[in-house]
C-alpha cells in the first residue's frame, strides 16, 4: 500500500490495492489536525451549489408569508419611523443637517442587510444539518449563501431609499460609486461574524440566544439614531473598530452629501472587516472536521 499525499487541502491518503486484482486506487479520508487551509478551489468548484442554496434561502425566507418579500421594506421603515419619534422629534438628536426620517433611514438600509446576513449565517449550519450529514461539499458554502441572499432585500429597501430622497429633493454626488465597496464591506463584516458564531452554534446552542441580544447592542453602537460627527478626533477614527460604523458613515456620504466624509474610519473598519473575516474562515475550517458528528 502506497501513500500519497493530501488532496484539495483535506487530509487524505491514496492506495494503491493491487492484492484485489483490479488495480483500482483507493482513497482513505482522515480527519484534519491543527489549523488547515481554506481550500478555497473547492468553494469554486461548488458555485452551482453555492448559487442553488442561495436561491432556496430566498424562496423559503418568504414563503407562507402574507406580505412575502414586503417585510424587506417593513422592518427598516418602522424602524425609521421609530427613531424619527423618539430620537429625531423628542431627544433632539443631530443628523447633520440632514432631514431626520432619511438621515435614520439611510443607515437602516445597510444595517438591515448586515444584521440579517448574521442572524441567518448564525444559524445555517444547524438549519442544514440533514445536508450536512449526508453528502461531502465545502461547508462555508452553506454561511456565505445565508448572507448573499439578504442582496434582494438590500435591493428593495434600496428602492425606496431612492424614493425618499426624490422626496428630499436629495441628489447623489459622484461619491456614490463608493457604493458597491460600502455594501461589500458590510458584506465582509457579517459573513466574518456569522463564519464565528455558526462555527460556535454547532458546539454550544445556546449561540443562537445570544445572537438577538448581540444585534440589538451592535446597532445601538453604531452611528444609526445619531452621527458619528459627535465625536472628535482620534476618537471618531477609533470608533472605526466597529466596521459598521464606516459603512453607515459612508453610505450617509456617498448618497446625502454630508460634509462627514468616512476618512481613516474607513480604513479602520475594512482592516477590522478583513481580520474578522479571515480569522473566522480559519476557525471555521479548524471546526469542520466535527460538524457532521455533533450538528
Amino acid at each position: 500500500m502506497t501513500v500519497g499525499k493530501a488532496v484539495k487541502g483535506r487530509t487524505t491518503e491514496a492506495a494503491s490495492l493491487s492484492t484485489s486484482g483490479y488495480g483500482l486506487p483507493v482513497t482513505v479520508m482522515r480527519p484534519s489536525r491543527g489549523w488547515i487551509s481554506l481550500n478555497l478551489r473547492d468553494l469554486w468548484e461548488y458555485r452551482e451549489l453555492l448559487y442553488f442554496l442561495t436561491w432556496r434561502d430566498i424562496k423559503v425566507r418568504y414563503k407562507q408569508t402574507v406580505l412575502g418579500a414586503a417585510w424587506a421594506i417593513i422592518q427598516p421603515f418602522f424602524t425609521m419611523v421609530v427613531f424619527s419619534l423618539f430620537f429625531g422629534k423628542l431627544a433632539k438628536v443631530p443628523s447633520d443637517d440632514i432631514p431626520y426620517p432619511i438621515f435614520s433611514y439611510t443607515a437602516l438600509v445597510p444595517w438591515t442587510f448586515f444584521a440579517n446576513g448574521l442572524s441567518q449565517s448564525a444559524s445555517s449550519l444547524v438549519a442544514s444539518a440533514n445536508l450536512i450529514k449526508k453528502v461531502y461539499f465545502p461547508r462555508l458554502v452553506v454561511p456565505i449563501s445565508s448572507v448573499i441572499s439578504g442582496g434582494v432585500d438590500f435591493v428593495l429597501a434600496f428602492v425606496v431609499l431612492l424614493g425618499m430622497m426624490l422626496f428630499y429633493g436629495i441628489v447623489p454626488t459622484a461619491a456614490v460609486l463608493w457604493l458597491p465597496l460600502l455594501l461589500l464591506l458590510a458584506l465582509v463584516t457579517s459573513l466574518g461574524v456569522g463564519l464565528w458564531l455558526t462555527a460556535m452554534n454547532v458546539q454550544f446552542r445556546d449561540v443562537r440566544y445570544a445572537v438577538p441580544f448581540l444585534v440589538q447592542a451592535w446597532m445601538f453602537a453604531t452611528p444609526i439614531a445619531y452621527p458619528s460627527s459627535l465625536l472628535d478626533e482620534p476618537w471618531r477614527t477609533l470608533y472605526g473598530i466597529n466596521p459598521m460604523a464606516g459603512v453607515v458613515e459612508g453610505f450617509r456620504w456617498a448618497l446625502l452629501g454630508t460634509e462627514t466624509a468616512p476618512g481613516p474610519i474607513i480604513l479602520v473598519s475594512a482592516l477590522v472587516a478583513v481580520g474578522l473575516l479571515i480569522s473566522g474562515a480559519f476557525y471555521f475550517r479548524r471546526m469542520e472536521k466535527t460538524f457532521a458528528d455533533v450538528v
